[in-house]
């Protein structure tokens, strides 16, 4: 049967149905196209939060009434802030900031109440782990409903001139680490692990899978030599490969990004050398199940993707999880 000069719709569906029955012989491939939107849906319609709540929040207080109360109770409702409780002052403030076990730490000084009833509308210092800026702005921007919250509560009765006209007291944010929100410094370090990850994963699947299709990995095998010698033997490359581009990174970030660098570099290169080293594994893992070049690219592609997303979850999970 023809449709027209030419075309034949038998020899067509013939071709159909043979590109289907591929597709089916190609678990590999088949599996991919049913498991990528599943993973993907659930990556960020359960996993993936840019808006992280119930962020660990100390109070110094040095002053306790009705006011600085109801202070603390507005940052608790917003959702934000999850109080872990009180310091004794702001070096223990300071020391809980640098050692990530809060990301805010609010400060009250002493006469608040005092100069809040006198009109002289005082401050409040909000210090806060900036860092990454994209999770804890929306907790900083909440902030400034504050006063306006605790006029409607508290400034009743004889209070209720205060309430009028400007706040009766300020909140000043002092943020540390990333004082100017710049987000090289944030994004610049992230692309580290994003550089790493696509080309040592990718390298080392493509490499081995590459052996398997000219017929050379057999050779290789049928040499003298044991099998971890050829892995190891194959791997070192890639480790220097790896450790070359944190280096360019590093020199990039520090001359061209003007990212600041803190701590040991030895220490850097050490966390570098196992990150390398992981993800050469999970690229070996990958070509012992492609069975070519296109299906370890496919695989890597269908990895690659998750991870990145999953280290952005793992570190709002982070946050969560220190209060």
């Amino acid at each position: 049967m023809k449709i027209f000069d030419g075309f034949s719709l038998a020899r067509w569906w013939s071709v159909l149905l043979k590109e289907f029955l591929q597709l089916r012989r190609d678990r590999l491939t088949l599996g991919m196209i049913v498991g990528l939107p599943i993973v993907q849906l659930a990556l960020f319609g359960f996993v993936i939060n840019t808006d992280p709540k119930q962020m660990p929040t100390a109070i110094i207080s040095a002053d306790q009434s009705e006011i600085t109360r109801t202070v603390v109770a507005t940052m608790k409702a917003s959702g934000y802030f999850h109080i872990v409780g009180e310091l004794p002052n702001e070096e223990a403030g300071r020391a809980a900031l640098a050692r990530g076990t809060v990301l805010f730490v609010l400060n009250i000084p002493a006469g608040f109440t005092r100069s809040v009833l006198r009109g002289e509308r005082p401050s409040l210092l909000m210090e806060a782990d900036a860092t990454d800026p994209t999770a804890t702005g929306m907790a900083l921007a909440s902030i400034g409903q504050i006063p306006h919250s605790v006029a409607i509560k508290d400034m009743t009765g004889p209070l209720a001139h205060l309430s009028g006209g400007e706040p009766t007291f300020d909140i000043q944010v002092h943020r540390l680490y990333n004082p100017e929100g710049i987000t090289n410094y944030n994004i610049v370090p992230g692309l580290m692990g994003v550089i790493l990850t696509m080309t040592m994963v990718l390298m080392t699947g493509l490499a081995i899978t590459r052996e398997r299709e000219r017929g050379t990995m057999e050779n290789l095998l049928a040499m003298p030599v044991r099998p971890i010698e050829v892995m190891t033997g194959k791997i070192v490359p890639y480790i220097a490969i790896g450790l070359i581009q944190v280096t360019i990174i590093l020199l990039a970030a520090r001359l061209v990004f003007r990212v600041p660098f803190e701590g040991s570099v030895a220490t850097m290169y050490l966390a570098a050398l196992l990150f390398v080293a992981a993800n050469l594994t999970v690229g070996i893992a990958i070509s012992s199940l492609a069975q070519n070049q296109l299906q370890a690219m496919q695989i890597t592609n269908f990895y690659f993707l998750p991870n990145m997303l999953l280290a952005e979850a793992c570190s709002l999970q982070k946050i969560h999880s220190l209060r």
